[in-house]
């Protein structure tokens, strides 16, 4: 434990996409002896690095970042598993006398660390592929539809074009025979940390959403579909897997696959990015005992940390000794 703090302490720093939670961390770790922990389902698959905002090399040569690159694209991972190698992460880090920090805007993962994991039942594959050639032929709206009649509350929660989640629910009630909503309400063992949490909620949204736009365009720019492409040539990628399934490589491969132009993907990509950024922020609003912030703001953030912990040992800088 670090010296002067009397609990082990862990924080989080969550906000939807291009909010500006990487960089503040950052400026974080320039001040405190921190490691961050990935709170991202995207960034735990090895060579998906533009498309998923992944820090740089130097970034984390400078800042040990854990729960990034352990599985490759053509692999399941699970909330469940990121559960247990976050806490993993966490109980390592201070361990080493320094403070953990959780990034990332992948809300189910963040539920799942903080209230436990549903008692659904697995994935199965042969259902899954059902479920997606029904969607084949009738649309994701006619199946959403379709969970609107078993499962309103899912329904209500769950956007008509969001496929992944639609193709869960579903699952759900034809493995089990019940409500995925019905069956989420499992507890979790306690953990073995405090955690304090806080999340950035822009008040401008217009400006959010430009940053959005931007921040795909730099994607285009630095290679993204060249990415994808070497991905497709060293694995056995289908567009049904979750890895392909995320923003951004979603469009990618539907321009891979001749269904739209560049300026399609485009176009395409920045509005699914503006939606997964309006499902982050209902969730953020779900949230208890979460601090916000308008903005990516240091001092905002340091003020509110030494409000909960006066002994934090701001200027000791995030490098450690090697």
């Amino acid at each position: 434990m670090t010296s002067g703090r009397s609990r082990a302490t862990a924080y989080a720093l969550l906000g939807p996409t291009a909010s500006g939670k990487s960089r503040l961390a950052l400026e974080l770790a320039a001040r405190l002896p921190l490691e961050i922990v990935s709170l991202d389902s995207t960034q735990v698959y090895r060579g998906m690095d533009i498309g998923t905002a992944k820090p740089s090399r130097e970034e984390r040569a400078r800042v040990p970042h854990h729960v990034i690159d352990i599985v490759e694209p053509d692999e399941a991972y699970s909330a469940g598993r990121f559960r247990v190698d976050a806490v993993r992460a966490v109980q390592g880090i201070l361990a080493r006398g320094r403070i953990p920090l959780l990034v990332g805007g992948t809300m189910l993962y963040y539920r799942a660390l903080v209230s436990g994991l549903d008692a659904l039942p697995a994935a199965d594959p042969a259902t899954r592929a059902a479920i997606d050639a029904q969607a084949a032929s009738r649309g994701w709206a006619a199946l959403h539809a379709e969970l609107a009649q078993v499962d309103p509350r899912a329904a209500q929660r769950i956007a008509p074009g969001d496929a992944q989640r639609i193709q869960r629910a579903l699952e759900v009630w034809r493995l089990s025979g019940r409500p995925m909503s019905s069956l989420q309400t499992a507890s979790a063992a306690p953990l073995p940390f405090a955690l304090k949490t806080f999340a950035i909620v822009p008040a401008d949204r217009a400006a959010l959403h430009r940053r959005i736009a931007e921040r795909f365009d730099a994607m285009l720019a630095a290679g993204l579909i060249e990415e994808l492409t070497s991905l497709r040539a060293r694995y056995r990628l289908s567009a049904e897997l979750p890895s392909m399934r995320a923003v951004g490589y979603r469009q990618a491969w539907e321009f891979l696959a001749g269904a739209c132009d560049r300026a399609t993907l485009r176009d395409k990509a920045i509005a699914a990015t503006r939606r997964l950024a309006k499902r982050q922020l209902t969730w953020l609003r779900s949230f208890r005992d979460i601090e916000s912030l308008t903005e990516p703001d240091w001092n905002q953030l340091a003020a509110r940390m030494t409000a909960a912990d006066p002994n934090l040992p701001l200027g000791q800088g995030s490098n450690p000794a090697r």
